[in-house]
């Protein structure tokens, strides 16, 4: 048996685990109107893959077609089975204490083949009693157009993104949606990620529809040196045309705002020398610069342009003019910073995510982690990161709205179901990082919100479902969901609490 101060201190040490405000974290730091939510995807969560009308996607089809390439060989065609669950889910969130919910709309559930298939009815339907369902419990849609997914009719039709035809595939299925569900979502994303989706989709080869050469990978097909470019182009065309339709055509009677998501690592130089920091700032041109510079100073990168030479299209000046339509808001999806290492004058292996900015990402220096490794090889726990990141875009996009749409911590799915549930990691994770955007927000970063990657566990891409995000643990085998002590944690960071209160109730019974 524990003694009374044994049992205080034991006590004392979960509410300091448990309770933010205890460690100098509180929710009256963030701005009236802050955005606190939690994120998803389609193809992540819905599973019901082939109901209702719904089309194949790209994903469907690569996970039954090369299941070798996930790590557990399974998919998503069940997965959280939200599409029947969705009520359930929503009265989580609710539970929570979340104000916003960030998640995606499947294009084949709505387009099962594209423009030629015509809509879908039910896809139409599910999602209205979703965003009913959200907006009943005082809880924000945050919606995501395109987050990896796309009918797999339209990799027929125009070799999905190395074709210009999808761009007016890609207008037409938004426009679909800002007319069914417009009146009601207030915050539209175009792309969730594209510089990932590019890279891995036709740089690396580990997403469909599995495109690359060496020495990036061994596929079929592909041009790693040309076809990541082809494809970032029409997408960032597909984008400035729907931002061009949402401000002409709804913006002024909606009234909502459009943006879009870039993922972004916080790259440090290994040393100080200057062809290490030279890779870091080419590393963030690759990551960043990429897609935001053309959106917002209507060019690519000059590194990129020097590197890439003709392998890099160019904007014609009928583009150019679409690109004017400037961005409402940029979303930053920020998991981890890195060291980079040069490998112009120090040749690397190039088969990695920043092979391509002629980089190396290392993890520690002289030894040292640059913080504790979560489940993901690659990610660690550095929060100071997150402000460094927001300053970072703040400063290069002209103090533009941002949103951190995602940011979240890993566990490696083999881990017991206790320490899965008790998920301390998770806690001090959320919280360095969430102090970490109260620190930007004290200085004058313009951020407007932040959403924890993700609401529950899921199927996590090439991962399957060997790795777990959510704030909510899934078995899914009986699909039930289990709280996290990290959901109790956001739960009282949302909910203010104060836990000088109860130790003091605590004491006094002692």
């Amino acid at each position: 048996m524990y003694s009374a101060t044994g049992m205080l201190m034991l006590l004392t040490a979960a509410l300091a685990i448990l309770a933010p405000s205890a460690l100098g974290l509180d929710r009256a730091e963030f701005p009236p109107g802050f955005l606190f939510g939690a994120a998803t995807s389609a193809y992540q969560i819905e599973g019901a893959y082939l109901e209702d009308g719904k089309g194949l996607n790209n994903w469907d089809v690569f996970t039954h077609t090369r299941p070798g390439d996930i790590t557990d060989g399974r998919n998503g065609d069940v997965t959280d089975d939200h599409y029947h669950r969705y009520m359930e889910d929503v009265e989580i969130m609710r539970d929570l204490g979340v104000n916003s919910y960030r998640f995606s709309i499947s294009w084949a559930r709505i387009l099962p083949r594209g423009h030629s298939g015509g809509v879908n009815s039910a896809g139409i339907a599910f999602y209205d009693r979703l965003i009913a369902a959200l907006l009943q419990k005082g809880i924000e849609p945050f919606v995501t157009l395109h987050h990896f997914d796309q009918p797999q009719e339209l990799e027929t039709q125009y070799g999905s993104w190395l074709g210009t035809g999808i761009r007016e595939e890609f207008d037409y299925y938004a426009d679909v949606c800002f007319r069914a569900f417009g009146d009601r979502v207030k915050f539209w994303t175009t792309f969730n990620e594209p510089n990932v989706f590019a890279k891995d989709s036709y740089m690396l080869g580990t997403y469909p529809p599995n495109h690359c050469s060496s020495p990036f990978g061994t596929c079929n097909s592909g041009n790693s040196y040309r076809e990541p470019y082809v494809a970032a182009h029409n997408i960032i065309m597909s984008h400035a045309a729907v931002v061009d339709n949402y401000k002409r055509n709804y913006q002024a009677k909606q009234g909502g705002s459009i943006g879009i998501v870039i993922e972004m690592k916080f790259y440090e130089s290994l040393t100080n020398n200057t062809e290490d920091i030279l890779a870091a700032q080419r590393a963030m041109s690759f990551e960043i610069h990429w897609f935001l510079d053309p959106l917002f100073f209507g060019e690519y990168p000059k590194e990129m342009r020097e590197m890439l030479s003709s392998n890099l299209p160019k904007f014609s000046l009928a583009e150019k003019r679409l690109l004017q339509n400037k961005v409402d808001f940029i979303g930053i999806n920020h998991y981890t910073a890195i060291y980079a290492k040069d490998c112009m004058l120090s040749p690397c292996d190039l088969n990695t995510y920043e092979g391509n900015a002629l980089v190396l990402a290392i993890g520690e220096r002289d030894g040292v982690r640059i913080g504790k490794p979560t489940a993901l090889d690659g990610f660690y726990d550095v929060p100071e990161g997150m402000e460094k990141i927001i300053k970072y875009v703040d400063k290069r996009y002209e103090n533009v709205p941002i949103y951190v749409t995602e940011n979240g911590y890993s566990q490696h799915s083999s881990n017991g179901l206790e320490d899965l549930v008790n998920d301390v990691g998770r806690v001090n994770y959320m919280h360095g990082y969430l102090s970490s955007v109260a620190s930007a927000v004290r200085r004058g970063a313009n951020v407007r919100g932040y959403f924890v990657w993700s609401l529950m566990d899921n199927f996590e891409w090439a991962h399957g479902f060997t790795v777990r995000f959510g704030l909510y643990h899934v078995d899914f085998n009986t699909q039930v969901r289990t709280q996290k002590m990290s959901a109790k944690w956001y739960h009282d960071f949302l909910m203010g609490s104060r836990p000088v209160d109860a130790l003091q109730t605590l004491r006094a019974d002692y």
